[in-house]
């Protein structure tokens, strides 16, 4: 597992407090929106939007905002144009940081993007910076005692994975974008429960940092996710676990 994906890890099973319930409201309909107005509103036929719903329907997001922020997206009912913007630039240690948002006021957001860069010890780049250093995968986490490797291993590649790899406790199963649903859909399909499931920018290297750039960068990691414009961040550090536990 990649630093950034034991971070995304951990962030998931500590969940979601009352307080930023709000916030997770926010960015989870503003992607819903620009999901529905690139693909359209039918989830049957948009697995983007599919998706989406279902991280909806996992923090109880009512069924009449999940109706509405595809509406908008859509053009059934009026609402502000949201557009997604990808940020790139460099985190302490020369960490490749990836930033994907969703906005309705560009300026605000570059502004406030870089303002968390240079306060946390990072740099905004130009597009293009770091992005060759990323491919972009499905992933899928198991706990290692909810699932056996090989039945694991068997239905995931039988539905369309392309790797599993096993360490520090967790089943890590990688996918292309395309291949996504029909794997998760198909551990689901067997009661299999999923501790991370999401399409995210992988590193093809990690950079280790130890003492205050590690530090910095989990702070700044936390200012960039906790940005309600921010949808995604992506970063190639590799960070002991505990420390990032710890952070978290």
């Amino acid at each position: 597992m990649s630093g950034h994906s034991k971070w995304a890890t951990i962030k998931h099973k500590k969940g979601a407090t009352d307080a930023k319930r709000g916030a997770a409201f926010t960015k989870i309909i503003k992607e819903m929106t620009v999901a529905a107005r690139i693909g359209g509103g039918d989830p049957g036929m948009n697995p983007r939007l599919r998706t989406v719903i279902e991280k909806a329907k996992a923090v109880n997001m009512p069924a009449d905002n999940i109706k509405r922020a595809i509406q908008k997206g859509t053009g059934e009912l009026p609402g502000q144009i949201i557009e997604e913007v990808t940020f790139e630039g460099y985190g302490p240690g020369g960490v490749a940081v990836i930033v994907e948002t969703a906005t309705d006021n560009r300026n605000r957001t570059v502004g406030d993007v870089r303002h968390l860069f240079d306060k946390h010890g990072g740099n905004l780049g130009q597009n293009g910076c770091v992005a060759w250093m990323f491919d972009k995968k499905g992933v899928i986490e198991v706990d290692a005692d909810k699932a056996d490797e090989d039945t694991l291993m068997e239905l995931a590649l039988e539905a369309g994975a392309d790797d599993l790899k096993t360490a520090e406790g967790t089943h890590e199963i990688t996918t292309s974008v395309a291949n996504f649903y029909a794997v998760k859909q198909a551990l689901e399909s067997k009661g299999i429960p999923l501790s991370l499931a999401e399409v995210s920018m992988v590193p093809q290297t990690t950079v280790h940092l130890e003492g205050k750039p590690a530090t910095q960068m989990l702070k700044l990691m936390d200012a960039l996710e906790d940005h309600e414009d921010v949808q995604k961040v992506s970063a190639n550090f590799d960070i002991d676990a505990s420390l990032m536990e710890q952070a978290s």
